[in-house]
C-alpha cells in the first residue's frame, strides 16, 4: 500500500503540534504526500472536543485549556502519555468510512496492549481503549476533506490524578487508568512507541516505514494554530 512515514517529535507545545499538523493537512490535499503518523508527548494541557462541555472542566487550575475541532468531550494530555497523530487520506473508496477508521485505531492500541500483558478491549457506544470500566486510551479526531488529523492518547505512565481535575470524556463512571499502574513496573516509552507503530504498519498495510526529516516538514515552526484557550486559570471551573 505504499510507506507510512512517521516522526518522534518528543515534547511540544499542543498549540505547535495541531499547527504542524495543519500544515500537513495542507499538504495532503495539496499534494501526493504519503500518510504520516506523529508521535508527541505534551506538558499539561486539558482540551475539550467539538460536542465537549465546559462543565466537563471541573478544577483546570493552572493548566491551560484548548477548545479542539476533534471529536470528543474533556480529557487531559501530559508527560507519560503517548500521544499518536495519524494524517492519512480517507479519499479511496476502501478508506472512506471514518468508524471504520476508528476501529482500526482501537485494535493498533488493544494489540499494543496486548503485548505487554494487558487484555484491553473496546466499549461500544464509547470509543477508546478500556481494561473493564478502566479507560486506558481515548481517541478524539477529525477529518478535513478526507485527510484525518488529531488521534489518540495512551497512558503509559501518566499521573493519573490530572484526571480528577475533568470529567474524562464527560464520563462521570468511568476510571482512568494507566499501563504501569496495571501492571505495577515501569514501562519504556520507546518501546510502546515502537511496538505500536509495528501495529500501524500491519493494520493499514502499509509496505514500508520511514522516518521523516526535520527539513521535510520544518517542524522548527513554531507558529500559533487557531486554537480557542476555553479557560484561563483563574477560572477554576
Amino acid at each position: 500500500m505504499g510507506t507510512l512515514l512517521f516522526k518522534e517529535l518528543g515534547e511540544m507545545e499542543y498549540p505547535a503540534a495541531l499547527s504542524l499538523q495543519e500544515r500537513l493537512v495542507e499538504l495532503k490535499q495539496k499534494e501526493k504526500l504519503a500518510d504520516i503518523v506523529l508521535l508527541v508527548e505534551h506538558p499539561h494541557v486539558f482540551t475539550i472536543g467539538r460536542s465537549g462541555k465546559d462543565s466537563s472542566l471541573l478544577r483546570p487550575g493552572e493548566v491551560p485549556v484548548y477548545r479542539a475541532s476533534r471529536g470528543g468531550d474533556a480529557t487531559y494530555h501530559g508527560p507519560g502519555q503517548l500521544v499518536v497523530y495519524p494524517l492519512l487520506d480517507l479519499r479511496s473508496t476502501l478508506r472512506r468510512d471514518v468508524h471504520r477508521y476508528l476501529r482500526q485505531i482501537e485494535r493498533i492500541v488493544i494489540h499494543t496492549l496486548g503485548g505487554f500483558g494487558l487484555r484491553a478491549e473496546r466499549m461500544p457506544p464509547w470509543t477508546g481503549v478500556w481494561l473493564e470500566k478502566r479507560k486506558i486510551a481515548s481517541i478524539g479526531v477529525a477529518v478535513k476533506r478526507g485527510i484525518t488529523y488529531h488521534g489518540l492518547a495512551l497512558n503509559v505512565k501518566t499521573d493519573l490524578s490530572y484526571f480528577q481535575r475533568i470529567i474524562p470524556c464527560g464520563l462521570k463512571w468511568a476510571e482512568v487508568t494507566s499501563m504501569e499502574k496495571e501492571l505495577g513496573r515501569e514501562i519504556p516509552m520507546a518501546q510502546v512507541r515502537e511496538r505500536f507503530l509495528s501495529h500501524f504498519v500491519k493494520e493499514f498495510g502499509y509496505a514500508e516505514l520511514t522516518e521523516l526529516c526535520h527539513e521535510d516538514i520544518q517542524i522548527g515552526s513554531r507558529s500559533r494554530p487557531p486554537v480557542v484557550p476555553t479557560t484561563s486559570a483563574s477560572n477554576g471551573f
